[in-house]
């Protein structure tokens, strides 16, 4: 198996897991695909979804390992959010 084939299998998985998981967790993932990092805020932004709703999305993303988090450089107090899958 290459290398890519490798990759495209693992990405797979992500979404694989990512299809179990409620709407909002599938439309955050979504948004992060098209969105090299966000913070909470700007992804209840750009989703329309309530703050809660998209801690609980994050949280469900985190949890199946499709979603990596980091302290903002900007604002320490804030966190960035990445998708790990592509």
């Amino acid at each position: 198996m290459s290398v890519t084939e490798v990759e495209r299998s693992a990405a797979q998985r992500g979404w694989d897991a990512v299809r179990e998981l409620p709407p909002s967790a599938k439309l955050v993932a979504k948004v992060l695909e098209y969105n090299d990092r966000l913070t909470q805020s700007q992804l209840a932004s750009e989703t329309l979804l309530p703050p809660r709703t998209v801690r609980y999305a994050l949280t469900r993303l985190e949890e199946v390992g499709v979603v990596d988090s980091r302290i903002a450089f900007s604002d320490a107090r804030k966190r960035v959010y990445t998708l790990t899958i592509e």
